[in-house]
């Protein structure tokens, strides 16, 4: 133990010992007593700080000494290491110097061959360039950028035989010819409806005495094209000078372009939409309010009860004998719209599907609906729209440019108030059949097919669109022509509910042998909803005979 402490415990026991002395009445020798301790103890105390200082002056001596030598020692070691490092420097410098001249010499020869990499890749895009600039053939297409168009006549078949819409492609056809930069002319004729124009259509690819341009539901062109009758629009669509840019392409509603290219082709475009329709359904919504109801039905369960609630209780305006809750037409479009409905197809990976359990439920559904007599069979074409118009039926199903037409027979029949609503659907969106014929081009020569493709895009610019989405109520092709039509949509309100799904389409199949298949899915319908078969079995039926008819009309 230090003296230090030792002597702190003394001075502790002396005061211990001075207040027992206190406390025994000894008061003034305890006070003598405690005071001489404490000088003892100060005494020493003062000895212990001599000698502990004396001692550290002699510790601090010896570590200075030890210090400086340390210090010497370590500066004779940095002298050497510093001239190691100087050494190694040099080493270093010179082996750099060894290696830069290395990789000078391999970037050379790495530069060398990059330049004549780059050298036979400008060599091969400039080959695949010209590839692609003749990957159609030019017999075929001519050279584009050559093509000498002044004097050209185009003879454009449609159907437009009537009314507004025939003087409507006729002011258009009359509009281009005065205005064209390329002296092209069109000559537009109206054959007939799609069935004489296809008739024409498969007469004039045997004789040869072909139009400039025609119209054509897809599947038609795909039979045309089995017949090699046809050039594809591509080479057009993107050519630099006549095509379309970037941000008119974007303008189209693209599943209207998709809906052109034919998977029996390589998915290539022969044909350009100019319009499409949709299959809607059409509502009575006074006579829906007077059943309780305040909107169409959104579900095929809700669809079914409000079609019995009207077979059992007469539109109060009625100008019929009879009430029903809908007329439905024994078409493979309404086939088929009562199937995308429910989240089915008719067509998936090349082969026709029409025994699915979308479209079983679609029709035993629509088969039980018949049987308690919600659901009518539509007597004669468009019979419906009379029926309707009149009061007899909540419901019925038919195209959007139908509208006019509906809204005729409302105006002439019941007059009451009615509105268009997507087919009755099961999923969390509707999935509605969107259609309609486009133009296509005949193979004939380079000069008449490229001064088609010109009227035909002329066609889809959004001035024509506009012109004629109003005279026709078909639906424009573009988006940016719906800006234009705001009045058109505040006039005709049922439009714009139906222009509104247009982001939910889809299409029916665009293969050769189509028109075939209609037929029988029409007799099919009617067979099972109306006569009572058995949906499967049919369906099954229907498949085989479908898918054998497309075998026959597949290109070879």
């Amino acid at each position: 133990m230090s003296n230090f402490k030792m002597n702190r415990w003394l001075l502790v026991v002396a005061l211990m010992l001075s207040a027992v002395l206190v406390a025994c009445g000894g008061v003034e020798e305890a006070i003598e007593d405690a005071a001489g301790a404490v000088g003892e103890v100060a005494g020493d105390a003062a000895d212990a700080v001599g000698d502990a200082a004396e001692g550290a002056v002699a510790v601090v001596g010896d570590a200075a000494e030890g210090a400086a030598d340390a210090a010497g020692d370590m500066a004779e070691g940095a002298a050497d290491m510093a001239g190691d490092a100087v050494d190694a420097a040099g080493d270093m410098v010179d082996g750099a110097a060894d290696a830069a001249g290395d990789m000078a010499e391999g970037a050379a020869d790495m530069a060398g061959d990059a330049v004549d990499a780059a050298g036979d890749m400008v060599d091969g895009a400039a080959d695949a360039m010209g590839d692609m600039m003749h990957s159609y053939d030019a017999d075929v297409y001519g050279d584009l950028d050559a093509i000498d168009l002044d004097g050209t006549k185009v003879v454009f078949w449609h159907r437009f035989d009537s009314g507004s819409r025939q003087e409507e492609i006729a002011a258009m056809a009359d509009d281009f010819n005065s205005n064209n930069p390329y002296g092209i002319t069109v000559e537009q004729i109206a054959i007939g409806n799609y069935d004489v124009i296809y008739d024409n259509m498969t007469t004039a690819l045997t004789t040869g005495d072909l139009p400039g341009l025609v119209i054509a539901y897809q599947n038609q062109a795909a039979a045309y094209q089995v017949a090699d009758g046809l050039v594809s629009v591509e080479p057009y669509l993107s050519h630099e000078e006549y095509g379309l840019t970037d941000d008119e392409r974007e303008d189209f509603f693209d599943s209207f372009i998709e809906s052109d290219r034919l998977p029996q082709f390589d998915g290539e475009a022969y044909g350009f939409p100019p319009n499409r329709s949709m299959e809607m359904m059409y509502v009575n919504t006074e006579w829906l309010a007077e059943l309780g109801y305040d909107a169409p039905p959104q579900t095929p369960e809700e669809f079914a009860e409000m079609a019995c609630a009207a077979a059992e209780t007469p539109f109060s305006k009625s100008k019929a004998d009879f009430s029903a809750g809908m007329e439905l037409g024994a078409g493979a479009s309404v086939f088929a719209s009562l199937v995308f409905a429910r989240g089915g197809d008719v067509f998936a990976d090349g082969q026709y599907t029409y025994n699915t359990p979308e479209a079983i439920a679609a029709m035993e559904t629509m088969q039980q609906l018949a049987a308690d007599g919600c659901v009518l069979p539509v007597a004669e074409r468009y019979a419906d729209q009379g029926d309707f118009g009149n009061g007899a039926i909540l419901f019925t199903q038919g195209s959007s440019s139908g509208m006019p037409f509906y809204g005729g027979a409302v105006s002439e029949g019941a007059d009451f108030e009615w509105t268009v609503a997507p087919i009755p659907y099961t999923g969390e969106n509707p999935v509605q059949n969107i259609y309609g014929a486009s133009a296509s081009i005949p193979k004939t020569d380079p000069a008449t097919q490229l001064a088609s493709w010109l009227f035909l895009k002329y066609w889809t610019e959004p001035d024509q669109q506009a012109r004629w989405a109003t005279v026709t109520n078909y639906f424009p092709v573009r988006n940016s022509v719906a800006e234009g039509l705001d009045e058109y949509f505040a006039e005709n309100p049922a439009y714009q509910v139906a222009f509104d799904l247009l982001p939910y389409g889809k299409g029916e199949p665009p293969v050769a042998g189509y028109d075939e298949v209609r037929d029988e899915v029409g007799q099919v319908l009617a067979d099972i909803v109306f006569n009572g078969a058995d949906a499967a079995t049919r369906l099954a039926e229907l498949d085989e005979i479908a898918n054998s008819l497309l075998s026959d009309a597949a290109p070879e």
